[in-house]
This record gives C-alpha cells, structure tokens and sequence, in this order.
C-alpha cells in the first residue's frame, strides 16, 4: 500500500471503501438535476418511458438499475437494445422515430447517446424528450435541448470522469430518490427504495467495463461485490448456476470471467436484449431460461471469437500489417463478426503490446466495423474521434482505452496511416510498456498465508492492479502444453523450493517459446492464485512475464 502512495491516514478507507465517505452530491454533475426533475415527472403523469440501452454489460447493468427503480415506482418501462448487427451502437434517428411510434413520451439512453448528434437533432424535430446517461468521452460540451448527463463532458465538475455508466446511473437513482422525495411520493404505501440493494448492478458495470477502481468509483466495486455475494439477484444466481460455478463470496473474477462473458454474449452473437432482460428480471423461472440461453450463446462466442484470433493473428505476422516500429496495428478481414472483434483486438493488444484496431469487412455492405484496445498512456478513443471529425470514418469514438469504429473498406489503408501518425507521439512519451513489481517472492515464500493478505487490497483492476511479484532465477523443471496454447509449469529455485504455475494463452508466442525450452534460469514475473483443486488451499503463480537474466537491458 506505501509503494502505491496510500497513507497511513487513508489505509483503513483503502482496506474498507464506504459510500458514505466517497459518494458525490449528484448536483455536482452537469444536467444530473435536471435528468432527475425530467424522469420523475414522467413518473407522476404516468408518460410512457423507454430505455435504450447499449447491447454490453454496463449497458445491461445500467438498464436493470433504471427499470428496477421505476417498477418500484409502479411504472415499467419499454427496453430497447440496438442489434449490433443491423443497427450498430447507440441511438439512431430511425430508432427514436420507432419509439415514438411506438408512444414513448421520454427516452433515456444508458451508456450510449452523448455523441448520437443525428439523433438527438431528429428527436427535437419530433418533440421527443431525451435524457442521456453516459460516460464515453465528449470533445464539445452539449447543445439543444436533450439533457445529457455525463461525467466526460466538458463542463462537469464532477470529478467523477472514471465512472461506468452503470456508476453514474446508481447516482442518477440517488438524484431521483431526492426528487421523488421532495414532491412528496414518498409515504403511506410507497416506500423509498434502499439503493443498496442494486449495488451489485453499479459493481459489475464498473468491473466489466474496466474502469479505474479508485475513489467513489472504488467504493462502489468494494461494496457492490459485498452485495453480490448473496446472489440475491435472480440474474446473477442463474448465470452462476448454469455456468457450473459455486456461490460464495463474489470478486472481480466473478464480475469479469464468469459473469461478464456470458451477460455480453447476447449482444456479440444472439439477442441484444437478453443481458438487460436477465438483470431486470425478479422471476427465477424466466432468469434460468435466460441465463441457459446465454450459456449456448458464450460457447459459440468462444468458437467464433477463436477462430478470428488465430486469422488476424496470421494476418499480423504475414508481414503486410506488421511494423516492429509501428506505434498501432490494424487489421482487417472479410465478415469477421463485430461482436466478437473488441475481444480479438485485446487478444492481440496483449501479444503484441501495442494499440490495435480489428475491423470487420462486410463486403456486401460496403461497411467496415471495427473496435480497438489501447495500452497504458495512449489515448485510443481520442485518435479515433479525430478521425472521425476529418471525415476519414463514418463513426468512431469511445475511451482513452478502447474505441469503436466504422468506416468503408476502401479507406482502412488511410485510416492505417492515420492512426500511426497520430499516436507516435503519445506512444513515444508513454515508453515501451513495463510491468511494476510489488515484491520479490521465492516459491518457499510464495504461500496461502500471503495470497490471502493480498486479497485484503481487493477489488482489483485499473487504479488497483492485483499485486505483481517477480521470482528469481527459477528453472522450468517440467512444463506440458494443454488445450487452446496454455501452458502448465512446475518452477524450482536453487533451494530447492516449488511452485506450481500456469501461462495462458502463451504457446506460440514469446512467454511460451522460453518456457518450453527449458534451456535455463529465468526470472518470471506472475500473480498468485488460489489452488484449490481437490479441496487442497495452495497457491500457483500465473505467469505474466519472463526474462532471461543472462540477457542485460543496454
């Protein structure tokens, strides 16, 4: 905690996050009292109120916390998730036309809409009420008359620009309880709802969305997980039921690898609107019917997300895309499926330890749609914005650490260009990508015992990595290669000390060929895990890195 800059007056708020301490008065943000004032007088004149969601979890998380509040309200609103196939991201104006149509008197976009500038002109041409809850990076503060609330627009002095929209909604609910509260809705049969009982909707937008767990932000991980443990969410429970995986205390691992996956599998490859419905749900019967089609869902996800790894992999390394000095890489193929190509770009952004741009070309179409993962220090989003407002791209923007695009096919090799020019700076300032090692720890000392002291830091994610530590001169003294390139290690010290130890995804590449050769000492640098298998409460390193020491840094 000291090598990371927390105080000895600010540890025991680190160990122990609490909204009291961090929550921020929602006026703070700009429009949030307004969005408030909007949303319950829809309420009190019973005005028909759709949702328009983004189609991953913090979109499905957001939209389960908004519907959850108005049902307790007596109002259940229409949801509306875009497919990503034939509509793409956030709102359009054909979109809001149907709503309309359809009666909706107010809108609220969740986690999409601030940049939807078409849309939101054609919704004042309609009269139709807007209010946007969003987080997604804003060059220009807003203009007419919608009410956008987001932490990432220019004028807010928030502070809260970290935030998921899943984050700013439980505040937005906080604003609306204030609002109800003052115009007297509460009393006699309607009771003020308790908040704290969808702190694991907030908690899982923010995890998943991979957002930097720090301050309010943090809290909210901290105590949304709290909540999450009694699986008191229809939801949540049968995702983990069908995922096969035991109930107990809930961690990000929870959020991000068993959960997470399986909420956004609607939008990658099925229904849009199945993570949204699963999280809203009170009825056990339908959340199990919904999270077992989710399951199928997640398992062709993996097949097809696989399958376009390893061809966009091949594509790199041909040699035409591929510039050991190239600040970025992008990378393209025909009907490579949008939903799955966010994922592949952090497969490749991993291997290749740059910013890396995925498209996938419809051809029939004329339509290109890509999505990028950034590294520590580059702003991705940004870039893909300026090249929006050149007109080089159809649509484009998002965080400093992932984007989303589309554009036409004929126009990547320029885009390519683009991109490069445009992050050699930043890429230059933020150096070559450096792992920061917490301790140094020998297989002998690598224990149950100091696992579970570091799992007192948690949760973990950016803002708070989970503790990196590094062992010394330690030889591979058996390795075997298992299904999808993983390799499983036995290490030794020259004292003699073991440690059990796994490597993902690493065969192929650099980790894995020097793991494989066995040819001598390597410091490995890794995260503990839990072993538990068989009842056993062991530890095994997860391996990261490696380096040879008999190679010296000029």
């Amino acid at each position: 905690m000291a090598g990371r800059g927390v105080t000895l007056d600010a540890a025991q708020e680190f160990l122990d996050p609490t909204l009291k301490g961090q929550f921020p008065d929602p006026s703070s943000f700009a429009g949030m009292d307004a969005a408030a004032a909007a949303i319950v007088l829809a309420v009190q004149a019973a005005k028909a109120i759709a949702i328009f969601a983004d189609y991953d979890v913090d979109g499905a998380s957001s939209a389960a916390l908004l519907i959850r509040w108005l049902r307790h309200m007596g109002l259940e609103a229409r949801l509306y998730v875009p497919d990503r196939m034939t509509e793409g991201y956030g709102p359009s104006p054909a979109a809001f036309r149907r709503l309309q149509v359809e009666g909706a008197d107010l809108v609220v976009t969740l986690d999409c809409g601030a940049a939807a500038h078409e849309a939101l002109e054609t919704a004042e041409v309609l009269g139709l009420d807007i209010v946007v809850i969003d987080h997604h990076l804003m060059p220009r503060p807003p203009k007419g008359r919608s009410i956008i609330v987001n932490p990432n627009r220019p004028d807010c002095t928030s502070g809260q620009g970290v935030l998921a929209a899943a984050g700013v909604t439980f505040v937005l609910l906080a604003a609306l309880n204030r609002e109800a509260r003052r115009q007297g809705l509460f009393g006699g049969e309607l009771a003020e709802p308790d908040l704290r009982r969808w702190l694991d909707l907030a908690a899982l937008g923010a995890i998943c969305d991979v957002t930097r767990l720090e301050g309010f932000n943090r809290a909210l991980a901290h105590q949304g997980l709290r909540v999450m443990s009694v699986w008191a969410n229809p939801g949540l429970a049968a995702l983990m039921a069908t995922a096969k995986a035991v109930l107990g205390a809930a961690s990000t691992y929870h959020a991000g690898f068993i959960l997470g996956p399986r909420i956004n599998a609607g939008g990658r490859i099925g229904r849009s609107d199945l993570g949204a419905r699963l999280l809203s749900t009170d009825d056990p019967v339908e959340a199990l019917a919904l999270a077992e089609e989710l399951e199928i869902l997640n398992a062709g996800r993996r097949e097809v997300e696989q399958a376009i790894v390893e061809a966009a992999i091949a594509a790199v390394e041909r040699g035409a895309n591929f510039d050991p000095d190239a600040p970025a890489l992008v990378v393209a193929g025909d009907d490579w499926h949008p939903g799955v190509i966010g994922i592949v770009a952090g497969r490749l952004r991993e291997r290749f330890r740059r910013p890396v741009v995925v498209v996938g070309v419809d051809r029939a179409a004329d339509i290109g749609r890509g999505s990028g993962r950034s590294t520590p220090g580059v702003n991705l989003g940004a870039a893909v914005h300026a090249a929006w407002e050149t007109g080089l791209i159809l649509s484009g923007g998002g965080h400093a650490m992932a984007a989303g695009l589309t554009l036409r096919p004929s126009a990547i090799p320029e885009f390519r260009a683009f991109l490069v020019e445009a992050l050699a700076g930043e890429s230059a300032a933020a150096g070559p990508e450096e792992l920061e090692i917490d301790a140094l720890v020998r297989p002998a000392g690598a224990t149950r015992a100091l696992f579970d002291q570091f799992q007192r830091l948690a949760p973990f994610g950016p803002g708070n990595p989970e503790p990196l530590v590094a062992l010394a001169n330690v030889q591979v003294a058996k390795v075997d290669a298992l299904k999808n390139g993983h390799l499983r290690c036995i290490l030794v010290d020259p004292t003699g000390g073991s440690i059990k130890a796994m490597a993902w995804r690493a065969e192929g590449g650099k980790l894995g060929t020097r793991l494989l050769a066995r040819a001598g000492p390597l410091h490995l640098a890794g995260r503990l895990r839990a072993d538990d298998w068989n009842g056993r409460r062991g530890v095994q390193l997860e391996i990261e890195d490696a380096a040879d020491p008999r190679q010296r840094a000029a």
